[in-house]
């Protein structure tokens, strides 16, 4: 008498087509390291160079996004910062919401409220209006 043969796990009649968990398992330690950087950039130019903590304000803020550079490192921030927080969200929501009803819920809450924060956060950095203070030192906002 032999014994039943089984299907060896993970050949192709029992894994799924779609590589969404792998891609975002990568995602996650990509933006992670990516994050360091950006995280830690920014804390040393916000803290370390110049006159540190003391120096941040409205001015501080308006001269550094007249930049296109920092315009980008804060825009790479944020969406890398919510994109990453998100994933993980969902990961917990799928390993803890038990009902279906639930987890969409709650992830339709997740991605609605990641979606207004990114359109909001890439609203404010790319409109930012130097000039709104009106004291304001900055060359861009004399008018002649």
């Amino acid at each position: 008498m032999t014994a039943p043969t089984m299907a060896a796990p993970r050949t192709k009649s029992n894994r799924t087509s779609s590589n969404f968990e792998l891609n975002s398992w990568l995602f996650m330690r990509g933006s992670g390291v990516l994050l360091l950087v950006l995280v830690f950039g920014h804390l040393f130019v916000n803290l370390m160079l110049g006159e540190g903590i003391h120096a941040i304000d409205f001015a501080f803020v308006a001269g550094k996004w007249a930049n296109p550079f920092w315009q980008v490192w804060d825009l790479a921030m944020l969406w890398l910062a919510l994109l990453h927080g998100t994933n993980g969200l969902r990961t917990i929501i799928n390993d803890y919401a038990t009902k279906p009803n639930t987890a969409f819920v709650l992830k339709t809450l997740l991605y609605f409220s990641t979606f207004v924060v990114l359109v909001l956060g890439t609203l404010v950095i790319f409109t930012f209006d130097p000039c709104i203070d009106p004291s304001s030192t900055l060359d861009v906002c004399q008018t002649q």
